[in-house]
C-alpha cells in the first residue's frame, strides 16, 4: 500500500481511542496488529496520548484515561478545511458539538461532535498531522461504518455537513448497506495510484467505489461509528483477538468481498476485523 500524505476535505483521515487503561489498550493492539507506540503527551498534561505506528507509519492514536465527554469507542475524524466553519454546519443541521474547536500544537485543529442520531465523530483540520499514513494494509484502519436506525436522516446530515452522497451497496450479508462517496475522490487517489480503477474493475468492485470514503448500515442498536481493520487472515486474527481477551460481538461471516467479524476489546471498544476476498 502507498503511504498517505494528505486527505481531501470530506474524507475520513484519522482514528483514535481513549480508554481508562491506555497501557492495556496499547498492549492489546501491539499483540493483535503489531503496532508500536510513540508517546506524544504534552508536558504536564493530565492524560496520556500516543501515536500508533505500523512499519514506521502512523495508523492511529491511543489515549487515556477517559473523561465523561470521551466517546466509548474508536472515534473517526473527517478532514475539513475549517473546523470552525464545519461545526456551524453540524449545529445548523441538527448535530451537537461536544468539545472544541481547539488547537493541538504542531498537529491540527480538532472538534468532536455527535450527529442527530447520537453517533460521535470528529473533525480534523490538518497542520503538522494530515492523518493516518498507512491504511488498508493488514494491521491498519480499513474504513469506518456508521450504524444507524434512520439511514435517510443520516444521509441528509452528512450530505449537508461534508457533501457526501450515499449509494446502496450489495454486500451479500442480508442487510441494508450504503457507501458514502465524495465526488472526485477517485481522481485524487488516481494521481498517486493510476491503476486504481482498473484494479477495482478487475476485482468486480461496485460502480463508483473509487469515490467511497465510508459505509453505512441500518440497525436497531445505539447509533455509532465503528472502525474496521484490515487483516491478512480473518480466522487467525479473530482467534488471536479472543485469546487476548476480546469478546465476540458478531462471529465471522462472509460477504461478497470480505470475511469479517466484530469483537469488543477487554475495555469495551468495538472493532471489526476484515480480510478482503474479492470475487474470483
Amino acid at each position: 500500500m502507498l503511504p498517505r500524505s494528505n486527505y481531501p476535505a470530506g474524507v475520513p483521515c484519522w482514528i483514535d481511542l481513549t480508554q481508562d487503561d491506555p497501557d492495556a489498550t496499547a498492549a492489546f493492539s501491539r499483540d493483535l496488529f503489531g503496532w508500536s507506540f510513540e508517546i506524544r503527551t504534552p508536558e504536564g498534561a493530565p492524560r496520556r496520548y500516543a501515536y500508533a505506528r505500523l512499519d514506521g507509519l502512523l495508523v492511529g492514536g491511543i489515549g487515556g484515561p477517559r473523561e465523561d465527554t470521551d466517546p466509548p469507542g474508536w472515534t473517526t475524524y473527517v478532514a475539513v478545511g475549517s473546523v470552525d466553519e464545519t461545526v456551524a454546519r453540524v449545529t445548523g443541521n441538527g448535530g451537537t458539538v461536544v468539545t472544541g474547536p481547539v488547537d493541538i500544537p504542531r498537529s491540527g485543529r480538532v472538534a468532536t461532535c455527535v450527529d442527530p442520531s447520537g453517533a460521535p465523530f470528529g473533525l480534523w483540520q490538518a497542520a503538522g498531522l494530515s492523518g493516518a499514513e498507512l491504511v488498508n494494509a493488514p494491521g491498519s484502519w480499513n474504513f469506518s461504518v456508521l450504524e444507524v436506525d434512520d439511514p435517510e436522516t443520516a444521509s441528509a446530515f452528512y450530505g449537508a455537513v461534508f457533501g457526501w452522497r450515499s449509494s446502496p451497496l450489495a454486500m451479500g450479508d442480508g442487510g441494508g448497506t450504503w457507501m458514502f462517496q465524495v465526488e472526485g475522490y477517485g481522481d485524487f487517489l488516481a494521481e498517486s495510484d493510476p491503476e486504481i480503477r482498473e484494479r477495482q474493475a478487475n476485482e468486480q468492485a461496485p460502480e463508483g467505489f473509487a469515490d467511497a470514503v465510508a459505509m453505512m448500515t441500518s440497525g436497531d442498536g445505539p447509533a455509532r461509528w465503528d472502525v474496521t481493520f484490515a487483516v491478512a487472515d480473518a480466522d487467525a486474527a479473530f482467534a488471536r483477538a479472543t485469546a487476548l481477551g476480546a469478546r465476540v460481538v458478531t462471529p465471522l461471516f462472509d460477504t461478497d468481498y470480505t470475511r469479517q467479524g466484530t469483537v469488543e476489546d477487554p475495555q469495551g471498544a468495538v472493532l471489526t476485523l476484515s480480510e478482503y476476498r474479492p470475487p474470483s
